[in-house]
């Protein structure tokens, strides 16, 4: 090989199987390369990585489907919540109602007569600075539970030490309690004039309150309370 550029001598290496030369040495050559057995170890690392992948997304599917479904002992639980929560809203009503009867004579009559009664036991002040007040209550026709609803409004009288007041409401008419029924959103003052009762000299509800169609009292502790005024009240069924 003698005059043949050195560079010449070392041919590169091949992967047809011939041999080659490395200098002026001839070497054998090396079996064919093949990448069979690297497509083989790749079918199979994609085969392992495509398992995992299906049982991750088995198993999430299982977390979420874990997380959105109630269970029937958590709705079992909420239930009983409700109940309970109803249960003392139409005690406390029934105390609102009592100490009415007891604070303005003829007034037992009159929720008697009434085609529904709404009673708010406790509107609790929100806030003396920021002001508003709000409470829950039920309405009642001959006596049984007819929805729960909830009341808020800038204000009910409310002075500096008076935390709270009892709100009963008299739809007097089948029409006053059909609207009041049929609206979303029932404000006094806008959707129906609410006639705060007032107590004549004899120390019952004054005859010219007892004929308007919707009839309002405010309660406190020391009995019905004068000045009141809920215009602007809202009031909105509870969505139980």
């Amino acid at each position: 090989m003698a005059g043949t550029p050195l560079a010449a001598q070392r041919a590169t290496p091949v992967t047809d199987g011939t041999a080659h030369t490395h200098g002026c040495h001839r070497v054998a050559a090396s079996p064919p390369f093949t990448i069979e057995r690297p497509i083989a170890m790749n079918k199979k690392l994609l085969s392992r990585r495509t398992a995992a992948a299906l049982a991750a997304v088995a198993l999430l599917g299982t977390q979420i489907a874990a997380c959105t479904t109630t269970s029937p002992n958590a709705q079992g639980s909420d239930v009983m919540t409700s109940t309970n929560k109803h249960a003392t809203t139409n005690s406390q009503a029934d105390s609102a109602l009592s100490r009415l009867y007891t604070t303005a004579d003829g007034s037992r009559e009159l929720v008697s007569r009434a085609k529904g009664v709404l009673v708010f036991p406790s509107v609790l002040n929100a806030g003396l600075i920021v002001g508003g007040q709000y409470g829950e209550g039920v309405l009642r026709s001959g006596g049984r539970p007819l929805g729960y609803y909830n009341i808020a409004s800038a204000s009910i009288g409310f002075q500096a030490g008076a935390q709270s007041r009892a709100l009963v409401i008299l739809f007097m008419t089948d029409d006053a309690l059909n609207k009041f029924r049929a609206s979303e959103g029932w404000t006094a003052g806008v959707d129906a004039t609410v006639a705060l009762a007032k107590i004549g000299a004899n120390g019952a509800v004054d005859t010219n309150t007892a004929r308007q169609p919707v009839i309002g009292f405010v309660l406190t502790n020391a009995g019905l309370m004068a000045g009141a005024s809920i215009e602007g009240t809202k009031i909105t069924k509870l969505n139980e």
